[in-house]
């Protein structure tokens, strides 16, 4: 996948390098040319611009990126501007850093689609759920395994478990899955539910809204998720 990171603090920078190891392209901006130059070996590419500026931005290949991260922290101005700016120029989905709950009420009301708070999460969780197409969270059990919850892909709807077959397909497994529904309350209102399915038999059909939770080793899940990625796009 395609990233542009701005802002190369510890928090950027190391996401950055982190997800470059991964085999990604990494795009890092700051405006600090020391910083540029500090991580142009760890870094897909570095580039030194004024990422408040509209005619720097708009260089940038913003149509081809599929994630834009603002992770500026010292600057919430600055932050609220850049995330603005690329929202305006139509980036795919844009993660924006969060300093405080203030800050993070602007933010949503910018319209992005996810927010970072660093100072509370660990930049190796996002990058690994950055990396994994779909995630909705997870947990580490240690260095070689994980629980995932995924947002089932297109090319799942309508199968049953038996025919996914995703133990010897690629050895992981699906603990169970997570429906939702819509509850309808006075005057109009609507509340969305979760509900865990408990144990999952093999005749069980995959339905478009379902969330399933997956037990594998890191390098399963991820050749499952570069599977998903492929289908979605062929």
């Amino acid at each position: 996948m395609k990233y542009i990171i701005v802002g190369l603090g510890n928090f950027g920078s190391s996401l950055a390098t982190k997800l470059t190891s991964q085999g990604h392209e990494v795009i890092g901006i700051d405006i600090d040319m020391d910083k540029v130059e500090r991580y142009k070996e760890s870094i897909s590419h570095t580039i030194c611009i004024d990422s408040t500026s509209e005619n720097a931005v708009s260089g940038l290949p913003i149509a081809q990126t599929d994630v834009v991260l603002i992770t500026i922290g010292e600057d919430q101005g600055q932050n609220v501007m850049v995330t603005a700016l690329f929202k305006n120029l139509n980036a795919k989905y844009i993660i924006s850093r969060a300093i405080n709950p203030l800050h993070e009420k602007v933010l949503q009301a910018l319209g992005v689609d996810d927010i970072i708070q660093p100072e509370n999460e660990a930049a190796t969780h996002w990058a690994k759920k950055l990396s994994l197409t779909g995630l909705i969270d997870s947990f580490e059990l240690d260095n070689d395994y994980s629980i995932v919850q995924i947002q089932t892909p297109p090319t799942f709807y309508g199968k049953t478990v038996h025919a996914l077959d995703l133990i010897n397909q690629f050895n992981v497994m699906l603990l169970t899955t997570i429906s939702f529904h819509q509850n309808q309350f006075g005057f109009g209102r609507n509340q969305t539910q979760s509900k865990i399915d408990g144990i999952v038999h093999p005749d069980f059909v995959i339905e478009p809204d379902t969330v399933l939770v997956l037990f594998g080793e890191t390098h399963d899940l991820r050749r499952l998720f570069k599977y998903m990625h492929a289908s979605q796009n062929s």
